[in-house]
């Protein structure tokens, strides 16, 4: 069965049970602070099991992509290594909110398993909850009495806390769980041991493919337990298992999820993968293979990714991203032989394999494409540099033992990996110290966790109340009542406490747009201050440094309504500026991140080059004539998707919609869009461009400020116009006096350079006669009184009168120490001279390093005090 029908026949099943089939969430989260990614199926629906929001339907199925690399879920140093861990992967999924419960759940299981898929029944084991004293509670009987009428009893097995019990994380809903488990092995295997025994044992062919969670329960901050109001289920089925289990293979890597971004692997590098039926192979091509599954499973996390908006970069998400990415290029680096780009091929294979059922990754393609490519050229040279860097260690190395904090040094600060460090000192004789590397990585880990560690307790609800209403688009103030309070601590941000409000008019961060800050006034005149305001799980959360007297009380909610004004107007501009892009520009351009504060605005898109001059001076001034022309906000608000559409509204990549959206109308610009707005555009004043650049291949990023901030960036623009005109002797034409200027320095430096090289010639004659001959080579170390450039004319003069010449200069040209080495070619070979090298070990002594050329090498730094040690150290390379 072809993977595509797979998912079709899940989808199928349950939408005939009732199910609304709903489209996955994108694998990236914007406004989840306590994810960064969809870890598992039912991370969009997590406002629902807390009892933020009401879902469409009781019941709803779908496929969703899931991505587990770091926190509690981390599997990505087994990627690979196993065939059946992956980075991304999809969850087939089917929930109840409230409606139907194990009876349903179990049965329809078995139902899809075994009559659907028909998987034979001997294959399958289940598990229910034991029960747990700690906890108080009981055994899952009714789980087991279900599955006694579908299942012998002997394939059902009693699981612990660990396996059959399922948390949200350390607080929230939580309950016990069944899981079904598919016996792959060979006959002869079966034999010798029964499945039962491998089940929860890591067995590759023994694997858990679908697990059934029963939410009944809410974890408390204190570690208790108490009943949900309602009762939920929540299942996920491993996609890439379920066909490896309906493909008869033994590895989620053999069925069509992968095979053809693995034959593509192989056509691109010229490597061979064996599949995992095939027995005795060598330990060279067992590395092949992994490392081809390593870029087949990673190809597909990072395209996803990058397709609903996460780009990679050096912070958060972003980092985990090229993590990822980089773990795969060293793969390839290491065991395919791959010194070019090469991975970024894969993604066409990948748009045609999965667009039909997720087409964003055909639509993104290009995107991807580009981004993945710049990211394995900047990763390659990193891996060049870095092999440099280990050379050098290498040659200060004592003994056949390579201190692990260099190593960790070369791995955190370079991004040299600890796999590829091993491997080329294990070349080299030598040994890593893996202890001393693991102890300072885990010191890292240490600082990480204490950084960003969050303490929260448990929600004190004060006034029940199902449904919080957001009245910030009409109002800025507003009497309401807390009905909800709890106290977080963090490493960061010390004690805050976060504030739920019955309604409220503050905006919580999410779309790109920055919370509303502002106060919370009591009766009595006493105030609060709201310092920042969150979204999570479908609620706004209000954070305050202190908590007001009487929580009980009813307060006026007052937004800050001049950040309020600053935040708004950048927001509208941002859309005058992706609606001028469109035409200035051309309609490829579509919105990739943006940014939106009460100090300036980021405007992130895709585009093929860089923007010129020109360019960006019609964009400011298309959006000014926007300004001014006084364009009204029409604002549709709760309308069908579908008709927002219809209407030409622009829906943003990567962006999670319900089906009722809010749209914004300034005459032709028209978006879906949560965020707040000016009820006129000529409330924006005026709009600059600041700056505008690359973020990442394919994507630029424009900067830019409005109203005040424009106002000021103006007057502080004249007040330095009147500095340089006052600098120039209060020039008529200040413009033609610094290009005069410039042209005139221009002729200085041409002058300069000609008396350097002059002086140079003049010292060659002098420092001959300075030269002493040491093992039949010419030597001469000496600190020389000009500019680097000038040193390096000085020691190509005088090699043109040797061929056995070795020469180290240093100036302290403005104050910056740098080192020159000149080594003449006969003698690099003959005496194993290298003046890379010389300058690599001297650069010591001067705080600075260097490089260059076997024959002509520089090096600079910081300690000017060091140049005289560094000089006498010289000698010691031709003795």
């Amino acid at each position: 069965m072809k993977s595509q029908d797979v998912r079709k026949q899940f989808l199928d099943f349950f939408e005939s049970k009732g199910h609304t089939i709903v489209p996955s969430a994108p694998i990236v989260l914007k406004d989840d602070p306590t994810l960064m990614f969809n870890n598992s199926g039912m991370a969009q629906f997590k406002e629902f099991f807390l009892g933020n929001g009401t879902p469409k339907s009781p019941r709803i199925a779908d496929t969703q992509k899931c991505l587990r690399v770091s926190g509690k879920h981390n599997d990505l140093e087994e990627v690979g290594i196993d065939t059946y861990h992956h980075t991304m992967f999809e969850m087939l999924g089917n929930w109840s909110f409230g409606d139907y419960f194990k009876k349903e759940a179990i049965n329809w299981a078995w139902e899809l398993l075994t009559e659907v898929y028909k998987i034979p029944k001997e294959n399958l084991y289940v598990s229910v909850f034991e029960g747990s004293k700690e906890d108080n509670v009981p055994f899952d009987q009714e789980a087991w009495d279900i599955w006694k009428t579908l299942i012998d009893e002997d394939r059902i097995i009693l699981g612990n806390k660990k396996d059959n019990f399922w948390e949200m994380g350390d607080q929230g809903p939580c309950g016990p769980c069944s899981e079904i488990h598919v016996d792959l092995r060979s006959a002869e295997e079966k034999a010798l041991k029964p499945g039962k025994e491998e089940v929860n044992n890591d067995h590759p062919q023994v694997v858990e493919i679908w697990n059934n969670v029963f939410m009944e329960f809410n974890r408390k901050a204190d570690g208790s337990l108490e009943k949900l109001p309602a009762q939920h289920v929540d299942t996920g089925m491993g996609f890439e298992r379920l066909c490896m289990a309906l493909q008869g293979k033994t590895s989620n890597y053999d069925t069509d999820v992968f095979m053809p971004l693995i034959r593509e692997i192989e056509t691109i590098t010229g490597a061979k993968y064996t599949t995992n039926d095939v027995t005795g192979i060598s330990e060279e091509q067992n590395k092949m293979n992994i490392a081809i599954r390593v870029v087949a499973d990673h190809v597909r996390a990072v395209a996803f990714a990058i397709a609903d908006g996460q780009l990679p970069s050096n912070t958060g998400a972003g980092y985990v991203i090229r993590r990822i990415l980089r773990r795969a290029i060293r793969y390839g680096f290491t065991f395919l032989g791959t010194k070019e780009p090469f991975i970024f091929k894969l993604v066409e294979t990948l748009s045609e394999q999965m667009g039909d059922s997720f087409p964003e990754i055909r639509t993104q393609k290009a995107l991807c494409s580009n981004v993945i490519r710049e990211e394995e050229n900047s990763f390659l040279k990193t891996l060049d540099q870095g092999l440099i860097l280990l050379d050098a260690v290498i040659l200060n190395n004592n003994g056949d033992t390579v201190d692990g904090k260099k190593a960790f040094e070369l791995y955190d600060t370079y991004g040299f990996p600890i796999d590829l460090t091993a491997l080329i000192l294990s070349e080299r004789g030598l040994k890593l110290d893996e202890e001393g590397f693991q102890e300072q990585l885990q010191l890292q880990k240490e600082r990480s966790r204490a950084a960003s560690k969050v303490t929260a307790g448990d929600w004190n609800v004060l006034v029940e109340d199902d449904v919080q209403e957001f009245i910030g688009y009409d109002r800025l103030s507003h009497q309401v009542k807390i009905t909800k309070y709890r106290r977080v601590e963090s490493a960061k941000d010390g004690e805050i406490f976060q504030l739920v409000f019955n309604a409220t008019p503050f905006y919580g961060e999410s779309g790109g747009q920055t919370g509303d800050k502002g106060y919370l006034e009591a009766q009595n005149g006493d105030i609060v201050y709201i310092i920042d305001t969150k979204k999570e799980n479908n609620q706004t959360i209000h954070l305050a440094k202190s908590l007001p007297e009487n929580l009980t009380g009813t307060f006026n909610a007052v937004v800050d309504a001049n950040q309020r004004a600053k935040t708004s107007s950048n927001h509208s501009a941002t859309h005058l500026l992706h609606q001028g892009l469109r035409k200035i520009l051309g309609t490829h351009i579509e919105q990739k991140g943006s940014m939106v504060r009460n100090a300036s605005l980021r405007f992130d898109f895709s585009h093929f080059s860089k923007v010129t001059d020109e360019e960006l001076v019609e964009v400011e001034n298309f959006v000014n004539a926007r300004i001014r022309e006084s364009l009204p906000l029409i604002e549709k608000r709760g309308i069908p998707k579908e008709q927002a559409l219809e209407e030409g509204a622009i829906a943003l990549f990567g962006e999670k919609y319900g089906d009722l959206v809010r749209m914004i109308k300034f005459g032709d610009s028209v978006e879906l869009c949560g965020g707040t707005h000016v009820a006129n555009t000529s409330d924006i004043w005026h709009f600059k461009i600041i700056s505008e650049g690359a973020v990442a291949a394919g994507i630029r990023r424009i900067e830019a400020i409005t109203s005040e901030a424009a106002k000021e960036y103006f007057e502080s623009q004249a007040v330095s116009l009147n500095e340089i005109k006052e600098a120039l002797k209060n020039a008529q034409d200040p413009v033609k006096s610094i290009l005069a200027l410039q042209d005139e320095n221009a002729q200085l430096k041409k002058q300069l350079e000609a008396l350097l090289k002059d002086k140079a010639k003049n010292m060659k004659a002098d420092l001959a006669k300075e030269l002493q001959e040491i093992n039949g080579v010419q030597f001469l170390a000496k600190q020389v009184d000009l500019n680097p450039e000038g040193a390096k004319d000085l020691a190509y003069e005088l090699g043109g009168s040797y061929n056995n010449l070795f020469v180290v200069f240093a100036t302290a040209h403005e104050g910056k120490p740098m080192l020159t080495c000149y080594i003449s070619k006969e003698i690099v070979a003959a005496k194993n001279l290298n003046a890379g090298q010389v300058v690599r070990e001297l650069g010591k002594y001067i705080q600075g390093g260097g490089g260059g050329q076997p024959f002509f090498a520089t090096a600079g730094g910081k300690n000017v005090d060091g140049i005289g040690e560094a000089l006498a150290k010289a000698v010691d390379f031709v003795k």
